[in-house]
């Protein structure tokens, strides 16, 4: 067999070669962004999911210096803006305080609190007993 035949047997297999290489790295580049895509949407829910919780909190915290203020007051807030999303609040007897949030995204958080109000004041002191979240 000459030189140039055995080149000319060479030829095809070095270009099959070739084309394997570059569907096997464009399948790890695929997976590998895949992952990214999937994690970079994790931590946006996780974002939504907080700015939920701290819209939430905001109409705890409103509430809360409603009652110090006044210990007989139950009226709650309805739909009140806050931070692009908005908060509920409704107000059980004085003992009990739930509020909702949703975040611009339209996620949304829950936090209930037990309470116990000083009588003496305003402004009025206030014991939180209990704090559930999202239950």
């Amino acid at each position: 067999m000459t030189v140039k035949q055995r080149n000319k047997r060479n030829n095809g297999s070095a270009l099959l070669i070739v084309v394997f290489l570059a569907s096997l790295m464009s399948v790890l580049v695929i997976g590998i962004l895949q992952l990214n895509t999937e994690e970079l949407q994790i931590m946006r829910n996780q974002m939504n999911a907080a700015e939920a919780q701290a819209t939430a909190e905001a109409g705890l915290n409103d509430a809360l210096s409603e009652i110090r203020a006044d210990n007989t007051w139950d009226a709650g807030f309805a739909g009140t803006a806050f931070n692009g999303g908005s908060y509920t609040v409704d107000v059980d007897e004085g003992e009990t305080i739930e509020s909702t949030g949703t975040s611009s995204q339209g996620f949304v958080a829950r936090i209930e609190a037990e309470i116990t109000v000083g009588a003496s004041g305003p402004p009025h002191i206030i014991r939180v007993d209990e704090v559930r979240i999202n239950e």
